[in-house]
């Protein structure tokens, strides 16, 4: 029996590759806002990234978070994605 596929994805903050249900998405919609996408399925470009701060610290600190989605990240905006990380996390961890 042929094993099923597993999507993968790259973690902008590690680099690591690991299954896509793994991560969180963040998509910058085509009007320019940026948001942690929960569904996967927001139209825009998106980028993934492991559910920690320290990869969320990493790609904002080399600036890979806005090459990634082409456009300048606003230190309000840093500030919301980290509130939001910390939010999404620590409610994953409540719920196991």
């Amino acid at each position: 029996m042929k094993a099923k596929h597993v999507p993968e994805r790259t973690c902008i903050g590690c680099r690591e590759k690991k299954p896509k249900r793994e991560l969180i998405r963040i998509v910058r919609t085509p009007e320019g806002k940026v948001f942690f996408d929960p569904t996967g399925k927001a139209s825009g470009r998106g980028c993934y990234i492991c559910p920690s701060l320290s990869c969320l610290k990493k790609a904002l600190k080399g600036n890979r978070l806005s090459n990634v989605l082409k456009i300048e990240i606003t230190e309000d905006t840093k500030k919301r994605l980290q509130e939001e990380l910390f939010i999404a996390v620590n409610r994953a961890k409540s719920s196991k």
